[in-house]
C-alpha cells in the first residue's frame, strides 16, 4: 500500500505533467489519463492521473476474469489500472475468437500502481510507496519533451476496398434477412519491424487529435496509444454512466462549413437510427445490473466537436443496484454495444466469421479503479497497439453497418477515422 501522500501547487503545470510523463515512463509499468482539457463534456472526461511501476501485477488464470478480478478487490482494495480486451467476450457469451492476433496482448491486464499522480488544474496530489518530495525533484529534473524522429512503418492494410465493400454488402444481406439489425464492421492496418518511440509518437497523436479519454499505457515491451473520444462505462458513488459514440462527420474549413455539417449530422436519419438503436442496447445492458426505473436518457443525439471530427454522443445513466458488485457491472455491459451491435451476441458470431484481424484491446476498455470502488473506463478507438518486443504495430477503425449504409460512405468513414494516426505515423494525403 502506498504510506506517503502529499498535495503540491504547480505553476505550470500542462509543462510539470509532460516531464512527470517522461518520468515514468521509465518505469516497466506506466499509464496517462489524459484529457487534454476538453472539460465540456457530460459528467466530465477522464481525470488527469499519471501511474507509474508495478508495485504488483495482477495475476489471472483459467477461470473467469472478470471475477478473478473482483476476488482481488475484495481482497486487497487498492488503486488498480488496466485494460479489459474485445476477446473477454469469450468468457462472457458461449463465443471463440480464432483470427490473426499481430501484436499478441493478453485479454485482460491491470497491474497496482507504486505511484499514483493526480491533477486538479494547479494541483498535484502524490500516492507512493516512496517520498513524494523526491517524486518531485526527479520529475523537475527531467528534460522536456522528446522529439525523436522515426522512418514511417510500411503498413499493410489487411482488408482492401473491394473486399470491404463487398463485405459490407453481404451484412447488408444478414440484416435483410432478419439475422441482425446493425453491426460495426473493422479494418486493420498493420506493420511488421517498425521501431517507433511511443512516447514521442503519443505525444504527436495528442496534438493531431487531443480527446477526452487518451491514454498513454506501457506495460513491459507492450504499448496502448490511445486517443479515443468515447468513454465506455464510468461509476461514481452509486451512478453508472455510458456515453455510446454512433454518428461521425468529419470537419469542416471553416466555422460556417462546420456548422453546416454538424446541421446535416443532427439530422441525419440513418446515423440517427444507429445511435438510437445502441443507445436501446445500452439502456437493456446496464438495467442488468441497476435499480429498477433508474435507467435513463440523459441526452440523446447530442453533437461534440473535437479537431479532427465531428460525433454524435448520448449519456444514459442509472445507480447501481446494491447487491451488483461494480466488476459484474461492467461484465454485464461488456463488450460495449457501440463497438459490436444489435442483438449483440450474433453480431458478435458474424464479427469473428467477416472480420480478418483479432481485435484483441482494440475495442476493449482501458482505464482505474479506486481504492474506493469507483472506476472510468474508455472504448479503445482511435488507438496505435504496439509490441516493441516483436516489433509489430497495428490499429482498427470501423463503423456501424444498417439496413440504410452504402458501403463506399462506410469506407471513406473508415479512412476519416484512421487519419489521424496516418498522419502521427509519418503518412499524409
Amino acid at each position: 500500500m502506498r504510506k506517503h501522500s502529499f498535495q503540491y501547487t504547480l505553476e505550470t503545470p500542462d509543462i510539470f505533467r509532460e516531464k512527470a510523463l517522461s518520468w515514468a515512463s521509465s518505469f516497466s509499468h506506466c499509464t496517462y489519463f489524459n484529457n487534454n482539457n476538453i472539460f465540456k463534456y457530460p459528467y466530465g472526461p477522464f481525470d488527469n492521473i499519471i501511474t507509474a511501476g508495478a508495485q504488483q501485477i495482477i495475476s489471472f488464470g483459467d477461470r473467469n476474469h472478470f471475477e478473478e478480478l473482483k476476488q482481488h478487490y475484495q481482497n486487497q482494495p487498492d488503486w488498480m489500472v488496466g485494460y479489459f480486451a474485445y476477446d473477454l467476450k469469450n468468457q462472457t457469451e458461449a463465443l471463440q475468437s480464432g483470427n490473426p492476433d499481430h501484436v499478441e496482448f493478453p485479454d485482460i491486464y491491470f497491474y497496482v500502481p507504486e505511484h499514483v499522480l493526480c491533477f486538479k488544474g494547479n494541483s498535484l496530489y502524490i500516492e507512493s510507496t516512496g517520498a513524494p518530495d523526491a517524486i518531485l525533484d526527479a520529475i523537475n529534473n527531467m528534460a522536456e519533451g522528446s522529439n525523436d524522429k522515426m522512418k514511417a512503418p510500411i503498413l499493410n492494410q489487411n482488408t482492401s476496398r473491394e473486399q470491404y465493400l463487398d463485405t459490407v454488402n453481404k451484412l447488408k444481406n444478414h440484416i435483410l434477412e432478419g439475422d441482425i439489425y446493425e453491426i460495426n464492421y473493422c479494418i486493420e492496418f498493420s506493420a511488421t519491424d517498425a521501431t517507433i518511440d511511443p512516447l514521442s509518437t503519443y505525444l504527436q497523436l495528442t496534438r493531431l487529435s487531443p480527446t477526452p479519454f487518451s491514454v498513454y499505457h506501457k506495460f513491459e515491451n507492450r504499448y496502448l496509444l490511445c486517443a479515443s473520444p468515447e468513454r465506455f462505462l464510468k461509476k461514481h458513488s452509486r451512478k453508472l454512466i455510458s456515453q455510446p459514440i454512433k454518428g461521425t462527420a468529419r470537419r469542416g474549413s471553416s466555422s460556417y462549413e462546420d456548422e453546416i455539417i454538424k446541421q446535416k449530422l443532427r439530422t441525419d436519419e440513418k446515423e440517427l437510427a444507429e445511435n438510437m438503436m445502441i443507445v436501446d442496447l445500452v439502456r437493456n445492458d446496464l438495467a442488468r445490473s441497476s435499480e429498477t426505473g433508474t435507467v435513463k436518457v440523459d441526452e440523446m443525439f447530442g453533437i461534440y466537436t473535437f479537431k479532427q471530427l465531428h460525433q454524435m454522443i448520448s449519456t444514459v445513466t442509472s445507480e447501481l443496484r446494491a447487491d451488483i458488485h461494480f466488476i459484474d457491472a461492467i461484465r454485464n455491459a461488456f463488450p460495449m454495444g457501440s463497438m459490436t451491435g444489435a442483438p449483440k451476441v450474433k453480431v458478435m458470431e458474424l464479427i469473428e466469421r467477416y472480420e480478418q484481424a483479432k481485435r484483441g484491446l482494440y475495442s476493449g476498455a482501458m482505464g482505474y479503479i479506486t481504492p474506493s470502488g469507483d472506476f472510468d473506463f474508455n472504448v479503445v478507438i482511435r488507438s496505435l497497439l504496439y509490441n516493441a518486443q516483436t516489433k509489430k504495430l497495428s490499429f482498427q477503425v470501423g463503423s456501424a453497418i444498417t439496413y440504410d449504409s452504402i458501403p463506399e460512405q462506410e469506407y471513406e468513414e473508415c479512412l476519416l477515422k484512421a487519419k489521424a494516426i496516418m498522419q502521427t505515423l509519418g503518412h499524409h494525403d
